[in-house]
């Protein structure tokens, strides 16, 4: 589908799991002929990966200096360079961006602006030129159908207490898992109905930005979750558009030209494993696993007995010689290998020799792991990664590591959810329907059909001057 010369601004939230899907449909729109102006921050758009050359003409990069705040450490640009409770601080500077991001709708005057859950007030300046606004949410259809409609963001009434976090809401209109963990209700609830450092809360936040949008996209398909989509618009009364999953090529997902011998070393290791045999471990950059944690998992991974490949990021306050238990690298030598630091984790884990991941349940990673047929041992730790995690058992393509009631996890339960979903038979089941989800997660046609709807959405937007 051939495009006009369209222009989309895009301004995502100061998160790599917001900013890199926000990349991915810059570069499939660009693709297409349209403009896009990407805004960020001067660090985080250093960070970014590398652009193709045949798109870097039809994306601008375009630089939003974040202004200090009380209680935001210096040089922090992203949620990656903070602990949970700083968060606040980055969401209150990003709230002071809003004149300069105005400054810079005025100078460019695009067709259309796609905006992440935080700057709800992007619809507002839209408004004032005429330009339709999207709403494009990075969370799934589901957990979005489960955190609910906007009257119910704002008011709180339908669940006052975190308990009713913990249970499916009863706005879901068929037998649902979705739910927070009891230990992880509180945490949720507050978020979404107390104002922080910033003077709003994450509820406030969505809520305007779903109301006054032109219209909503999901980083989703009809075809994975399209039950909880039929929800979300029932749930919020105007447009809502799935634009595909956007899993990434994995030509562009490389880090230039850098050249890093651990994760070198790491292909060399993975060449000489049996096909599907081998657990990829990794739990992203944003959670910072306690070092209780990394000991309990590193238990249960060598528990297990099974090949791993374990991607870990160490705590700052946390010397290297203390990060794995004694003995350990030891006891695992030609069981696995652990790396640290940046990897080209696309390009793992389409190594032929990997069979499962154990992970965080992070959307992206969802998207890259089923894209490629791999089966799902879960371990949720923070955000919507719950909601994830009871959507893929839902789905029957994921196993979530039992739990106790405080919310920890331990290396029996951890090494016998590996062995469940990678070979057990019980697992077999579990494993064909992993597989089976390469036709829906890794469908360049299908996806070019929702890029292609989504145009022909923007058109009649931009006909509209914005109204709604």
């Amino acid at each position: 589908m051939a495009s006009k010369q369209y222009h989309i601004m895009m301004f995502p939230w100061l998160a790599f799991g917001h900013m890199i899907p926000y990349l991915e449909l810059s570069k499939k729109l660009a693709a297409k002929g349209i403009l896009i102006s990407y805004v960020s921050t001067p660090k985080n758009l250093q960070r970014l990966p590398t652009i193709p050359s045949k798109l870097q003409s039809k994306i601008n990069f375009v630089e939003i200096p974040l202004r200090r705040v009380d209680g935001l450490p210096e040089n922090c640009e992203a949620t990656i360079d903070l602990q949970l409770n700083e968060i606040q601080f980055l969401k209150k500077a990003y709230d002071r961006l809003a004149q300069p991001f105005e400054n810079i709708v005025q100078k460019v005057v695009p067709d259309l602006i796609l905006f992440d859950f935080a700057p709800y007030w992007i619809p507002e300046i839209g408004a004032k030129f005429g330009i339709p606004t999207v709403f494009f949410s990075v969370y799934t259809a589901g957990a979005m159908a489960f955190i609910g409609p906007p009257e119910e963001l704002k008011s709180g009434s339908r669940r006052p207490s975190p308990e009713h976090f913990a249970v499916p809401p009863d706005w879901i209109p068929f037998p649902s898992l979705i739910a927070t963990r009891p230990d992880y209700a509180t945490s949720m609830w507050t978020s979404l109905n107390f104002p922080d450092a910033s003077g709003v809360s994450s509820g406030q936040r969505l809520a305007k930005s779903i109301e006054n949008c032109s219209f909503v996209a999901f980083r989703s398909c009809d075809e994975f979750e399209g039950e909880y989509i039929s929800v979300v618009r029932e749930l919020y009364q105007k447009p809502v558009l799935p634009i595909g999953v956007l899993h990434p090529v994995p030509e562009e997902n490389e880090k230039g030209n850098e050249v890093n011998s651990n994760w070198s070393n790491a292909f060399k290791w993975l060449d000489g494993q049996k096909a599907k045999s081998v657990v990829f471990v990794g739990f992203g950059s944003e959670y910072k696993m306690p070092i209780e944690q990394i000991h309990e998992l590193a238990f249960g991974i060598e528990l297990s007995r099974l090949p791993f490949v374990w991607v870990l990021r160490k705590p700052q306050e946390v010397h290297s010689s203390d990060l794995l238990p004694s003995g350990f690298a030891n006891r695992t030598l030609r069981q696995g290998i652990v790396i640290q630091g940046w990897v080209p984790q696309l390009e793992i884990l389409a190594h032929p020799a990997i069979g499962g991941c154990l992970f965080h349940s992070g959307w992206g990673t969802i998207v890259e792991s089923l894209g490629l047929g791999h089966p799902l041992i879960l371990l949720p730790m923070i955000a919507d990664q719950g909601f994830n995690a009871k959507l893929l058992v839902e789905k029957e393509v994921g196993y979530e590591v039992p739990r106790n009631e405080d919310g920890s996890f331990s290396r029996e339960t951890v090494a016998s959810s590996i062995r469940l979903v990678a070979v057990a038979p019980e697992g077999q089941k579990l494993r064909s329907k992993a597989e089976e989800m390469r036709s829906i997660f890794n469908n360049q046609a299908s996806e070019e059909r929702y890029i292609n709807k989504f145009i022909e959405c923007l058109e009649k937007h931009r006909d509209s001057k914005g109204k709604k």
